[in-house]
């Protein structure tokens, strides 16, 4: 890739740090393998003035999920699951479900299974205070409580209904906290467990996990959120909930990770479930992350999804930039990564402040998405890692 257009993202960062659009940001891009750039920008912590880091920790929230993916597609390879088994086969509190629409209450018309998990098509959603009154029930129920366990969340989703029928349509929420919780039952190990022996020390994630330990937490960035074109510290590092010992271990946004680590889990899946000589998963499972498995996109955008990320599938705005068949996904902190296997090329963008857009994208990443496109040369094969 061409350093000269990449330094180009140099300048443009430089300038939303100096017009106080920006106050920290890291972006990695590699490219067959190799990192072609990894700079950062700004602060981590403005209180303390402590710059970004290439080691820098940040919360990568919904990019929990694709490692969450992962972990319950090891298990599809072991035949320890099936895409098909019904959740309460694993979680019997989750039986006999029944279904919220404009008549009242009605038994639902088929059976949760895990596929419907993996693509969020299980009639599970987020709660919201200003939402529906199914949405207001969601949120009355404190499903993601810090203090919580998982099984918790289990028995409170055992009084709710869902939002419709598993497989009838198709929205974000709970669900990949759910396989979170199937990945225990199955395995036997508690989510943490299974994460750090599976997939954190075969790739060398050594900045990765569901808390920050002391001895990290001058590498923790704080979070701010921006309000009406002004900045407030929205949760400090020596106090967030990261800083103490995870009792929740969400599958669906509780991790925190870092530029190099999150890279290495991204390399395994483009390297078709193998990174380093270790083969964490199959290469016919690959394809399912990263290839469309729903029969139609999302509606009123260009997304299908996969088992694990959103991915392009059909032609999007010029202005976007963005090419058939790349997956990506996102975090509600800023944290953005996608890949395009076409030009074979994987970037990130971390930062730490919300709120996140998610379509339109933010700032950052609508400026920097389109530069990394156009420093595509033809490539040189090689290898490194940040």
């Amino acid at each position: 890739m061409s350093s000269t257009q990449l330094s180009k993202i140099d300048g443009m960062l430089c300038h939303r740090v100096s017009k106080g659009e920006l106050l920290g940001a890291s972006v990695l891009v590699s490219r067959r393998g190799r990192v072609v750039y990894f700079k950062q920008f700004g602060l981590m912590d403005v209180e303390s003035g402590k710059e970004f880091r290439q080691d820098t920790i940040v919360r990568i929230y919904s990019m929990t999920k694709a490692v969450t993916s992962a972990a319950a597609l090891m298990l599809h390879d072991q035949g320890k699951i099936s895409l098909d088994d019904p959740v309460e086969r694993y979680l019997p509190e989750l039986a006999d479900r029944t279904v919220y629409d404009s008549a009242g209450l009605r038994p639902a018309k088929t059976v949760m299974t895990i596929r419907h998990l993996l693509l969020h098509t299980s009639g599970l959603i987020y709660g919201r205070a200003d939402g529906s009154e199914l949405e207001r029930r969601y949120a009355r129920a404190d499903l993601l409580d810090k203090e919580g366990t998982l099984q918790d969340l289990i028995r409170k989703l055992a009084k709710l209904p869902l939002a419709f029928d598993p497989g009838a349509d198709r929205e974000y929420g709970v669900s990949t906290d759910v396989l979170g919780a199937v990945v225990e039952k199955a395995s036997g190990q508690s989510l943490a467990e299974f994460f750090c022996e599976r997939i954190f020390q075969p790739l060398d994630m050594v900045d990765t996990g569901f808390e920050v330990p002391p001895a990290k937490l001058n590498r923790f960035a704080a979070l701010y959120e921006r309000r009406n074109g002004k900045w407030r510290l929205d949760d400090a590092p020596a106090k967030s909930r990261f800083a103490r010992p995870a009792t929740l271990y969400s599958g669906g946004g509780g991790l925190v990770s870092t530029a190099p680590d999150y890279w290495r889990f991204l390399m395994m899946i483009a390297g078709g479930g193998e990174a380093g000589g270790k083969r964490l998963l199959d290469l016919k499972t690959v394809e399912f992350m990263t290839r469309n498995q729903l029969d139609h996109r999302e509606s009123g955008n260009s997304d299908g999804h996969s088992f694990g990320f959103r991915v392009v599938v059909a032609p999007t705005p010029s202005s976007e930039s963005r090419q058939m068949g790349e997956y990506w996904w996102f975090g509600r902190a800023s944290t953005h990564c996608w890949t395009n296997p076409r030009e074979g090329f994987t970037a990130i963008i971390l930062e730490q402040r919300t709120p996140s857009d998610d379509l339109p994208f933010d700032t950052t990443f609508a400026v920097v998405h389109p530069l990394i496109y156009g420093a595509i040369e033809p490539d040189k094969t090689s290898s490194a890692r940040p």
